[in-house]
């Protein structure tokens, strides 16, 4: 395989030999693999538009559309649109796809070993009838792999044998899951270039879930075990964000993408409302968070509506986070301030550096209202996107009825 730099190098220039035929079109099956086999499976559909390949990535109904795709020879290296995520590869003689999915980390990047095959097999064989239907709430028990354990609500829909839904934290959500139940076990996965899991687990009986596991990456393990609950609930208490007593209004300035100073004290924001977003381009239910955020205010800027990203990326280097957001702007067309902190997510002084008016920020993303007097009157932390379905139809009924009474006040 080429030097990964030769690779990186060509990411934006177009293949002057470009060949229709290099990656078939129609359905593939990717592979992420594990040591310990337990691999991270999905399908992706490959077609071309104006001879230039566009690749499909499916999650149970999402269809995450990636265009970077540069093709030479036999090499193939494809940039997803979000993270700091691509794929060098190596187009072999059978027509399959080797090579690596490699991610950029707050430390060294990730890399895993990769394989996709072309043809119509399914993200899972199929196997036996299932013995159980699993459609509902349950209420997780995930143990780590330090033995402490952290809650979780599953909501599933099985229909026949294919099985969809998604894990809720309660700071977010696991996106889209898709997979299969084949007799007394279920098997799900997912994969958006950040988010990268295998979940298996035996059903006990209509209300019980064991012996599971959540695969995540090359080699994460936690147990997984669950009961059903359609009363299950998650509380957000312990990553509330306050305002401290006897702070002031917030005090911010920190450069956009385009290396522009932006400060909430600029004339554009006074007497406006002002959402803040706390964010990361590493964060998937960032990246939902923020495709809502853009169409919002898109259509209700006019009405003295402000937003503002606040970035805390992986590292303090100023260039590579720029470039991952540029992603998000660019992906969702952005028209409101995204800001560089300069501050990592992981810094234990993250919010004594942004905006020590608040008390410790313990979820991404969160949002802080600002009233049209400068003063916050409502923080939320984190963020069920819409793969959880009556839970993002609450949020954005919550979301709007706050900036509804707040546009009045």
């Amino acid at each position: 395989m080429r030097m990964l730099s030769v690779f990186l190098a060509a990411i934006f220039l177009v293949s002057a030999n470009l060949d229709a035929q290099t990656l078939k079109s129609g359905l593939w099956k990717g592979q992420l693999l594990r040591a310990d086999g337990h691999h991270i499976v999905f399908n992706f559909d490959v077609s071309y538009h104006n001879r230039r390949p566009v690749i499909r990535i499916h999650n149970a109904q999402e269809r995450l559309e990636v265009r970077q795709i540069n093709l030479k020879g036999d090499s193939v290296f494809i940039e997803m649109p979000f993270f700091e995520a691509s794929f060098a590869l190596e187009l072999q003689a059978d027509g399959s796809l080797r090579g690596n999915w490699i991610k950029g980390t707050a430390g060294n990047n990730l890399v895993m070993p990769f394989m996709a095959k072309y043809g119509k097999e399914p993200r899972f064989l199929p196997g036996a009838p299932p013995r159980f239907r699993v459609s509902g709430k349950w209420e997780l028990e995930i143990i780590r792999p330090n033995g402490t354990t952290r809650p979780a609500i599953a909501e599933l829909e099985q229909k026949g044998s294919r099985l969809t839904g998604t894990i809720l934290t309660p700071t977010g959500d696991y996106r889209y899951l898709d997979g299969i139940v084949k007799g007394d076990s279920l098997f799900l996965s997912t994969f958006n270039g950040s988010h990268v899991y295998f979940i298996s687990a035996g059903i006990k009986d209509e209300n019980t879930i064991s012996g599971g596991g959540i695969y995540a990456g090359p080699t994460t393990v936690e147990k997984l075990s669950g009961r059903r609950n359609d009363s299950a609930g998650l509380s957000r208490e312990a990553f509330a964000i306050h305002v401290k007593p006897g702070a002031g209004p917030l005090d911010f300035r920190f450069p956009d993408l385009d290396g522009n100073m932006v400060g909430i004290r600029d004339e554009r924001f006074q007497n406006k409302v002002v959402i803040i977003q706390l964010m990361g381009s590493w964060c998937p239910n960032c990246m939902d968070e923020t495709n809502f955020l853009s169409a919002y205010y898109k259509k209700n800027f006019t009405r003295g509506l402000e937003i503002i990203s606040l970035a805390y990326e992986y590292s303090t280097d100023v260039e590579r986070s720029r470039k991952s957001l540029k992603k998000l702007q660019q992906r969702f067309a952005v028209t409101y301030p995204m800001l560089i902190t300069g501050v990592t997510s992981s810094d234990t002084l993250r919010t004594e550096k942004t905006l020590p008016q608040l008390s410790p920020i313990k979820a991404f993303p969160s949002l802080i209202f600002i009233g049209r007097d400068g003063g916050v009157k409502k923080v939320h932390s984190g963020f069920y996107g819409p793969a959880t379905g009556d839970q993002y139809t609450n949020f954005i009924k919550e979301f709007e009825d706050t900036v509804e009474s707040l546009l009045k006040d």
